[in-house]
């Protein structure tokens, strides 16, 4: 992969609380990455016009709005979206949101990313939450419905991007949070994964956030994290 390829592959995670912490984070990665995530914490921050005025100016960004709701409200919410210029959408993987976002975003250059397992949960975590499957089969039941609901790809631990892909086939993202440098902190997350390994697992795309956000020196950590990547 060319310097470029890693740098479209490797998405920021924006997980901070006001727009002047944002502002700051993509000013000192400026020229090393071009692609951000905007989740709760900022978007109801003033991060929805913030993720335009990323767009506008030539980056591209992840807006992790995980959605779910009646299909009439999923699907209007993403033909608003699809109007922002962001590049990707993420939906919780219930098959009848995710049939009625794709005939939203129909036409449009928005790529949607069905949400499978949260890299925070467990299998104690699922059964809790009621669920009869472990994560690894849940999150390859939700991969095939994606792909069979006409999805742009699909949001997985990378524990699981290597099965996720066999089921996908090539062509849809394979996007993987829970990216940790070896040795580094898990944090609030339960399945991680390191670049290189998500990589030569099948991932297309890489989320990080505290990893780099959290850095004294976040262009140092982002460009050890590109490094490790190059050697997938």
């Amino acid at each position: 992969m060319t310097p470029a390829t890693l740098r479209e592959r490797l998405i920021v995670g924006l997980d901070v609380p006001t727009l002047k912490d944002a502002e700051t984070v993509v000013r000192d990665l400026e020229g090393v990455v071009t692609f951000y995530k905007i989740g709760y914490q900022l978007a109801f921050a003033g991060g929805l016009d913030f993720a335009r005025e990323l767009a506008s100016g030539g980056a591209r960004v992840f807006l992790d709005m995980k959605l779910l709701d009646i299909d009439n409200t999923v699907a209007k919410g993403v033909e608003n979206v699809a109007r922002m210029g962001v590049s990707m959408l993420t939906l919780h993987a219930y098959p009848k949101a995710m049939r009625s976002a794709v005939e939203a975003a129909r036409g449009s250059e928005l790529c949607l990313l069905g949400v499978t397992v949260l890299t925070s949960m467990d299998e104690q975590d699922l059964i809790d939450a009621g669920y009869q499957y472990d994560p690894r089969s849940l999150v390859l039941r939700r991969a095939e419905q994606a792909r069979q609901a006409g999805m742009g790809g699909i949001v997985c631990s990378a524990e699981e991007a290597s099965a996720v892909r066999t089921v996908v086939g090539p062509d849809l993202a394979v996007v993987t949070p829970g990216i940790r440098l070896a040795g580094g902190e898990s944090g609030d997350q339960k399945r991680v994964t390191t670049p290189a390994q998500a990589i030569r697992n099948g991932s297309s795309h890489l989320v990080v956030s505290r990893p780099i956000v959290a850095s004294v020196d976040r262009r140092a950590a982002a460009q050890a994290i590109l490094a490790d990547m190059e050697q997938a």
